[in-house]
């Protein structure tokens, strides 16, 4: 059984590590649209995830467009 903790002490969880805020320069002429592919499209600490479904989405059309063009050359006659 796991051991509980005195209901005085601290949590037993480490807390989220709080990051340095950076602040951005903010134009305030930007578009709505412009801040979404700063803020979640070229991000640094987004891109890798975004790399990994863009190939994944390539990889599916290519697929499909295989698929379309030599699909007859995979069943048997």
């Amino acid at each position: 059984m796991a051991r509980r903790s005195a209901p005085t002490s601290q949590p037993a969880y480490l807390p989220h590590p709080s990051k340095p805020s950076r602040q951005a320069v903010e134009n305030p002429n930007e578009s709505a649209f412009s801040r979404f592919l700063r803020t979640e499209v070229f991000s640094p600490e987004k891109l890798p995830g975004n790399i990994n479904v863009v190939t994944a989405v390539t990889l599916f059309v290519g697929g499909i467009a295989a698929v379309r063009t030599w699909g007859e050359l995979m069943i048997p006659a």
